[in-house]
């Protein structure tokens, strides 16, 4: 009898192990602030199934994670946030874990779970919106896409990176979303302090803003400024030095390039996106892709900021590189500046000092300011001029002008000069001139 009760006793104890290991242990949860909404991220150890529904006097939301266990008490959330007022737990019906949130308005809740990307594992997201501040960025939004040609001269300026996604890291720890957050600040502050200049920013705090609205705070402004500090893939500490892109629409032109772009059009999956949004943005991507006069008009952009950038930064090319940035994708001159390899113990050093962040601030928006006679008179054009696709070349004869040359092949100069990477009137003999379509009649 003695060997049949030792096999029943092991597999009693067995049987609590191996449950309790089949469980998905809740690791943990951060808590991310925006304007017009709070994001709550919990860490899991799998993907898993839960439950979620909102309660009133006093507002709270309630999530059941199932069959799920906690692997320490979560910390108390009070006193950061302007919707979560704080945070309780408990376990119901055995294998239950419920997480009441306690809130301090009536916030609309969005739920979505990620899968593993970057530094994180598996996670549950909750989005809680407060619906008065929502639902006055969407009428902001529209009133800027209904802005008239007097409306100033609108930068939005788009610190990369953000909340769960910190961007790269460097040697001693520094993460890229802080850096690029403060050089954007100064930059905001240049630009708001100059008389007929209006600035916007896609995210004033340390939280995450998904790339298709980033692009999607361009809608109506003149221009849009990414900023960055990247890490190099390869050799960590090789690469120094700053960049100025613009959109590729066939390939970056170079291999470096190429490994920036896809490490930025990853931010979504480690910034935390949800799916649905993700692919309702698709359509959007590819309707609001960049024409080649966009393209031009962005190049000629980051022309006019590499000089002053280059005196207060070493530059780790001397023009304006390319390659298929998402963010970028957007109907307004658009660049990117990677302001450093973070990567790089100089370029680290050099990006946590606050006088260079203010010195490279101040070089870009005196870039900005050279290119805001030629983006004011842009307005001018049709927007189905400035997007026309080429319809052939013209080679400059002696004593032909821009302007007659525009005009025999009835495009505005603005837009000619957009196409060909023009700054001025003058042009030479022999010069190969790339001829856009015209408007459509009426």
């Amino acid at each position: 009898m003695r060997p049949v009760r030792t096999l029943f006793l092991s597999i009693f104890l067995l049987f609590p192990v191996s449950c309790w290991a089949r469980l998905v242990s809740i690791d943990g949860v951060r808590m991310w602030p925006a304007p017009d909404y709070t994001r709550l991220v919990f860490a899991l150890s799998s993907s898993t199934t839960y439950r979620l529904f909102t309660l009133t006097q006093p507002d709270r939301l309630v999530i059941d994670v199932h069959d799920a266990r906690l692997r320490s008490p979560l910390p108390r959330l009070a006193g950061r946030s302007a919707i979560v007022a704080d945070l309780r737990t408990g376990v119901r019906r055995g294998h239950t874990v419920r997480i009441v949130v306690d809130l301090k308005i009536n916030a609309q809740p969005r739920s979505f779970l990620l899968k593993p990307a970057g530094p994180y594992g598996n996670r549950l997201v909750i989005d809680l919106y407060d619906p008065v501040k929502a639902a006055r960025a969407r009428v902001l939004l529209r009133a800027e896409e209904r802005a008239s040609p007097s409306r100033p001269f609108t930068v939005v300026i788009d610190p990369g990176h953000g909340g769960e996604d910190p961007g790269a890291t460097g040697p001693d720890g520094v993460h890229e979303k802080n850096i690029v957050l403060a050089i954007g600040r100064d930059l905001d502050r240049l630009v708001s302090a100059q008389p007929g200049m209006k600035a916007i920013m896609t995210r004033t705090g340390d939280y995450y803003v998904p790339l298709v609205a980033r692009r999607r705070m361009a809608r109506g402004a003149d221009v849009f400024v990414s900023i960055h500090a990247d890490s190099e893939p390869y050799h960590e500490d090789a690469a120094r030095g700053a960049t100025v892109f613009a959109l590729s629409e066939r390939g970056a032109t170079s291999a470096l390039a190429r490994a920036l772009a896809n490490s930025e059009n990853g931010s979504d999956w480690i910034g935390g996106v949800n799916l649905n949004d993700l692919e309702s943005g698709v359509g959007q991507v590819l309707g609001d892709l960049t024409k080649s006069a966009t393209i031009a008009a962005s190049l000629r952009l980051g022309d006019d900021v590499l000089p002053y950038l280059r005196r207060v930064a070493p530059m780790h090319s001397s023009s304006v590189q390319q390659a298929g940035f998402v963010v970028l994708k957007s109907p307004v001159p658009s660049i990117l500046i990677e302001t450093g390899f973070i990567s790089n113990r100089q370029d680290e050093r050099r990006l946590v000092n606050p006088r260079f962040q203010e010195a490279t601030a101040r070089a870009i928006f005196n870039g900005l300011k050279r290119a805001e006679p030629w983006l004011l008179a842009r307005r001018e054009v049709p927007l189905e001029e400035r997007h026309a696709p080429l319809v052939g070349e013209y080679i400059v004869r002696p004593g032909d002008t821009l302007d007659g040359i525009a005009h025999s092949h009835d495009i505005s100069v603005t837009a000619l000069r957009d196409v060909n990477r023009l700054v001025g009137n003058n042009i030479q003999v022999g010069l190969k001139l790339r001829i856009p379509a015209p408007a459509s009649p009426g």
